[in-house]
């Protein structure tokens, strides 16, 4: 027979029952986040985003023969570097801030920088290392112990192989090198379709679709670039200059590998379905393989195509050739040192941090975790300012000055990307007064001041059109010290 309740049970049982009648539970509520606006990017797109700025290595018998486009026929004989050096070439590329390096394993030539069992024009019948050479593995062994990930480009046109202009044989040499170069050299992050051809070159039918799927089932977290996609597309220019609107997202369908709008590629489209972001690819000399005549852009020129490419929502390429040596040339070196440490001395102060800072609104209120101040962490994708849904026009972010000027020339902003790219239109306001305005922001977008330097004590960005409530991931007020007040770069 059970026990009866003690009296000291039954009191404290009462007890709970009576405080649980006068202080009901209460929910906790956590505001969620706006819901995104597609299309979207994907993981692999995210991260070659965040790089902004990558490495291009044009190198093969080009840079013997003093020639941007080789004939095919040229002896492999010629290609002999005295001195490659693969370490030389990505320690450089560290140096400057790179995490992506990208090799010419074939231009436009088909001389491979690779042994491939499909040719012998091919570092095989060179000289260099007697025939037993690889430039391709010591590029990814080099890139590999620092810890940089590795692209590699196969030109699509080939101006040696006579099976080019017979669809189904070239098609079925071209899907074996890329079998080769995808399952042989471990992680890609990166393949890069060039669809550049000469005029008179042969008639010839590329099988993309089939090209895109043997890359995707050997290279699972690869981007595709081409002027098509899918997974990055060219910006439609060697300049590396991006439009001064600038959609990650685009129409692919209006799109055709070789044969693309230029400046459809440039702008991008706000109403694009698919999420295709564009790649500013240039040379830090005029042409894009080494020729001893050349010289490197001067930093003033670098500076404007990091500001028109990076600073307009794109991921830089750029281009630094090895020369015959098998070496990146000291003066190009000397250059992309300079460039970095202008980088860095550049964005390295944000004075935004100094700031007290308010907005219009905020979604989920004061402790709703989506508050002005997320513009001023670390996390450029995943924290962010975002109004309230109610508040459909008057967005604006301000910055204040705690007790003198703020003396900036350059001005960023951030779109938290992972829910899509939203912005269409802002204006920047300094104590009141308009000085620049603009359309696009994507991932980042870098004012520099025309009118130069400004002393203010207030800062606010409006954005005054959107595709839905606008996400401010990141804000930033630096000091150029290369940029004169009359719009010139020292």
């Amino acid at each position: 027979m059970a026990k009866p309740y003690s009296s000291m049970s039954c009191l404290i049982i009462t007890t709970f029952t009576l405080l649980h009648l006068i202080f009901p539970s209460q929910e906790v509520k956590i505001t969620p986040p706006p819901l995104p606006i597609l299309p979207l990017p994907n993981y692999a797109q995210l991260k070659w985003q965040q790089r902004e700025l990558i490495m291009f290595f044009h190198f093969g018998v080009n840079t013997f023969t003093d020639r941007e486009w080789g004939t095919g026929h040229e002896n492999p004989a010629i290609f002999n570097p005295t001195r490659l050096d693969a370490n030389q070439w990505v320690d450089t590329a560290v140096q400057a801030g790179v995490s992506l390096v990208i090799l010419t394993a074939k231009h436009h030539d088909g001389f491979c920088l690779w042994p491939s069992k499909y040719t012998d024009h091919s570092v095989i019948r060179s000289p260099w290392k007697n025939g037993q050479g690889d430039v391709v593995q010591e590029f990814v062994n080099a890139a590999k112990a620092r810890g940089v990930d590795v692209g590699l480009y196969l030109s699509p046109w080939d101006r040696h192989d006579k099976r080019y202009g017979k669809n189904k044989e070239y098609n079925e040499h071209y899907v074996a090198q890329l079998q080769e170069l995808l399952n042989k050299y471990g992680d890609v992050k990166e393949i890069w379709f060039d669809g550049a051809k000469g005029s008179n070159a042969p008639n010839m039918t590329y099988y993309f679709d089939d090209w895109f799927a043997m890359v995707r089932e050997l290279q699972s977290t690869i981007n595709i670039f081409s002027d098509a996609g899918p997974g990055i597309r060219w910006v439609g220019n060697e300049d590396g200059f991006a439009g001064s609107t600038s959609w990650s997202t685009i129409n692919r369908t209006l799109l055709s590998i070789g044969n693309s709008n230029a400046d459809y590629l440039n702008s991008g489209d706000p109403k694009g379905t698919d999420w295709l972001p564009p790649e500013c690819d240039v040379s830090i000399r005029k042409g894009w393989f080494w020729h001893k005549s050349q010289a490197p852009k001067n930093l003033s020129d670098l500076l404007e195509i990091y500001y028109k490419s990076v600073g307009r929502n794109c991921v830089l390429l750029l281009n630094v050739p090895p020369n015959t040596q098998g070496l990146i040339s000291d003066s190009d070196v000397q250059r992309l040192k300079e460039f970095r440490s202008a980088i860095d001395t550049i964005f390295s102060t944000n004075l935004a941090n100094k700031c007290s800072i308010k907005a219009s609104s905020q979604r989920g209120g004061k402790n709703g975790g989506f508050g002005p101040e997320n513009v001023l962490d670390n996390d450029h994708l995943w924290t962010y300012w975002a109004p309230r849904d109610e508040d459909k026009d008057d967005h604006w972010i301000e910055f204040k000055a705690k007790d003198k000027p703020l003396r900036f020339n350059v001005l960023r902003i951030q779109e938290a990307i992972g829910l899509g790219q939203r912005i269409k239109g802002h204006e920047i306001y300094v104590d009141g007064i308009k000085i620049a305005n603009g359309t696009t922001i994507g991932y980042k977008k870098l004012h520099r001041l025309e009118k130069g330097m400004v002393n203010a004590y207030s800062v606010r960005i409006k954005i005054i059109e959107s595709r839905a409530i606008p996400l401010i991931s990141s804000v930033g007020l630096h000091f150029d010290p290369f940029w004169n007040s009359n719009g010139q770069v020292k």
